[in-house]
């Protein structure tokens, strides 16, 4: 048996629902529901309303990812990794569920931050969101950098404010370099994560989406899977890597 194609993964928050974290955009979503909420991801709002940021900090400490567990498919991409064949995954997920369920921290790259830790946008010092919650529970309804006093947020990236470049570098090397890219669970709506199925396909990667409803690159995609994540994704690595 020859080498394993490699592959790269870009994931979406369909990939944790089935850990209980709802979507934004289907049918159930965050934002479809509640067309409102996007402003408490939105930064400028963010920076500039005092009310917006202890929204905002409500809603993250009350996010159901604190609690939650990998399901299937994040262990899918896991045992890909186990087999040689991952060349990356790239999530637009800040739940951290992908390291949570054993994928190589140097192997996931976040291209819109995290939830776990928070930075002060004035002196860019880093600290833990936990830390900040616990400020919450005591009272304060909008903590400020210990460090400056400056406007604390968690290190995800908002609506508005600008990708890291040396993440976006990595994500963009990802998809360039590998033989199959999988898009898991993600509307690609959002650029420029979207735009990376471009990437991968121009240079010659088979394009498969994993996804319940139809994406604008359904017709650039080789495959399209609607079966439900934690069934698709472990039979598709297992085909990937047979």
């Amino acid at each position: 048996m020859g080498s394993p194609r490699k592959v790269t993964v870009l994931t979406g928050a369909g990939i944790s629902t089935d850990s209980g974290i709802r979507d934004f955009r289907g049918p159930n979503g965050v934002w479809t529901l509640d067309p409102a909420a996007e402003k408490l991801f939105t930064i400028q709002n963010y920076l500039a309303d005092p009310a917006i940021r202890r929204r905002s900090w409500l809603a993250r400490r009350e996010n159901p990812a604190w609690g939650a567990d990998p399901n299937a498919g994040h262990e899918a991409v896991v045992e890909l990794e186990r087999r040689g064949a991952l060349r990356a995954v790239i999530t637009q997920n800040i739940d951290r569920l992908h390291q949570k369920a054993g994928s190589s921290p140097e192997r996931v790259i976040e291209v819109h931050g995290n939830m776990v830790d928070a930075v002060c946008w004035d002196c860019g010092a880093r600290s833990a969101t936990q830390d900040a919650l616990a400020r919450l529970d005591a009272g304060e309804d909008d903590p400020a950098c210990l460090e400056c006093g400056g406007i604390l947020k968690t290190a995800t990236i908002m609506f508005g404010q600008t990708l890291d470049p040396d993440v976006l570098g990595a994500a963009a090397a990802a998809a360039q370099d590998c033989d199959v890219f999988v898009a898991v669970g993600t509307t690609l709506q959002v650029h420029p994560a979207a735009g990376l199925c471009d990437v991968a396909a121009r240079s010659g990667a088979e394009l498969i989406i994993v996804n319940r409803d139809p994406t604008p690159y359904d017709a650039l995609a080789s495959r399209i899977l609607r079966d439900p994540i934690s069934d698709a994704l472990p039979a598709l690595v297992d085909e990937l890597t047979a």
